[in-house]
């Protein structure tokens, strides 16, 4: 069943760079695939691999370089030679992490161990929000759109100050909530007056109608509903979003994923399960009433659940869900001709990356496409049962047990088998690692290749690494 394809609107690629930030040279080949894909605007989350300066210093990445000023200037002129405006989002509330996990900002959290989340009661934390804010627009020039986060504001309330607050009648958490973010919204009108501000919705909506009507963000905020899933709720999102519309907030986005939403450690993408969640979004907007203005689609991909998470899966193994995403929207169904449109310009037979193939056309392959063939690659050796399950395999359990290793009470004969067949495993993981770490390393800064090497590779290789180290020492003692 097909629906009307996605009506006007933007249809926006979020780029998550609080991990794996595309080096300078690559993220201007994905913008200009992006742009070839069809997509009208980038809707871009620094955290700390913003240039920040003066006070907001401490900010900055440490583990890899941020983007200098001119990086930063350089991909927005090359974005908008491709016709797409560049949306920054800056985090202004909860997902502070990248913020309050320095301790000169620690007094800042609404509660000590949520590294998250901004106390609304104190003043300097708004000057920060506001400072940050200030940076990102200079250095935007010509911005008319932000994104201002204020999703997932976890504890808010369970502070001391907010519960003293919180103690006057009729006053609740939703009011905190609403208080700060209209604080924040009426700040950067009065600095931007022209400027359109987004924020995500999910902290409002189990709030009533009179709530959000008497909110204070009716005319400044376009709330931008996101829902990742494959099995998306489509009356419950309709309704939601006629909720809002009928609060005054007619104009309204949508945001959907194309990658880092499956789990908080996935390494390879699963284009079918993007796909559903994009059908999904379509049978919302063919479900709206004309008094919604959906300004438009962000096509999420993350990159960590979250500042302090570890890396979804990287952007070329997700070129192909993207590319089926944008082209869903664009037909109202994923249809022949869709799929079509896909694999024949990213040079692709299969849309699923594990099993993509190669067209001969050497001019239609993707960016980062080598990297993509060999991360899946090397994901089915590290899954593979015979490497993942070596330590709990019958010869390493019966003649090479831990209690066995610590006496040092081994059969030779099994024993250098058991070596013979770990040290084979290790040296095929490495011959694969060390082709991942080479291609890696001309799209990403060094310290993404070895934070994915060790996320991904390290755990397998390590139990097979203290084998044959056990096993060399046992033979010392059992063969002359």
């Amino acid at each position: 069943m097909s629906c009307p394809p996605w009506p006007k609107g933007k249809k926006v690629v979020h780029l998550d760079l609080k991990g794996a930030p595309p080096r300078v040279e690559y993220l201007h080949r994905l913008i200009e695939l992006f742009s070839e894909l069809g997509v009208d605007g980038l809707l871009v989350e620094y955290e700390d691999v913003f240039p920040y300066d003066g006070e907001l210093k401490l900010l900055q990445a440490t583990a890899q370089p941020a983007y200098s000023r001119d990086e930063v200037l350089s991909m927005q002129e090359f974005a908008r030679s491709k016709g797409m405006e560049v949306i920054p989002l800056v985090q202004t509330f909860g997902h502070m992490e990248f913020v309050l996990k320095h301790r000169s900002m620690w007094h800042l959290r609404e509660v000590a161990h949520c590294v998250g989340t901004l106390n609304p009661h104190r003043e300097e934390g708004v000057k920060v929000v506001m400072e940050m804010l200030r940076q990102v627009v200079e250095l935007h020039p010509g911005l008319s759109t932000l994104h201002i986060g204020a999703d997932e504001v976890y504890m808010l309330g369970e502070g001391e100050e907010s519960k003293l607050w919180l103690a006057s009648p009729g006053r609740t958490v939703e009011q905190l909530f609403l208080s700060h973010v209209t604080k924040v919204a009426r700040a950067v009108k009065e600095a931007w007056p022209h400027m359109t501000i987004i924020m995500w919705d999910d902290m409002m909506r189990g709030m009533s109608l009179d709530t959000l009507k008497a909110s204070g963000l009716v005319g400044l905020v376009q709330p931008m509903l996101w829902d990742y899933t494959p099995n998306l709720d489509v009356s419950q999102t309709v309704s939601l979003l006629e909720k809002y519309c009928s609060a005054g907030m007619a104009d309204l986005w949508a945001a959907s994923s194309f990658k880092g939403s499956t789990s908080v450690y996935t390494c390879v993408t699963s284009t079918q399960r993007h796909l559903d969640n994009h059908l999904q979004w379509l049978k919302v907007a063919a479900s709206l009433s004309p008094a919604v203005n959906i300004k438009g689609i962000a096509i999420t991909g993350w990159q960590r659940y979250d500042h302090l998470s570890v890396l979804c899966e990287l952007i070329p193994v997700a070129i192909p869900s993207l590319a089926v995403c944008l082209q869903t929207l664009l037909h109202g169904q994923f249809s022949a001709e869709a799929q079509s449109k896909v694999t024949g310009k990213l040079g692709i037979s299969s849309v699923e990356v594990e099993t993509m193939g190669m067209t001969c056309v050497a001019d239609t392959v993707f960016p980062g496409r080598r990297l993509a063939e060999l991360i899946v690659e090397l994901n089915a050796l590290l899954n593979s049962e015979d490497i993942r399950f070596f330590e709990n395999s019958m010869f390493v359990r019966g003649w090479f047990s831990p209690y066995q290793r610590q006496r040092k009470t081994v059969t030779p004969l099994i024993t250098m088998q058991i070596h013979n067949q770990a040290s084979l495993y290790l040296a095929t993981l490495q011959q694969k690692v060390e082709a991942v770490r080479e291609e890696m390393a001309s799209l990403y800064p060094d310290s993404t290749v070895q934070e994915w090497i060790e996320e991904h590779v390290s755990p397998v290789t390590a139990p097979l690494q203290r084998i044959t180290e056990d096993v060399a020492a046992c033979l010392k003692e059992m063969v002359p």
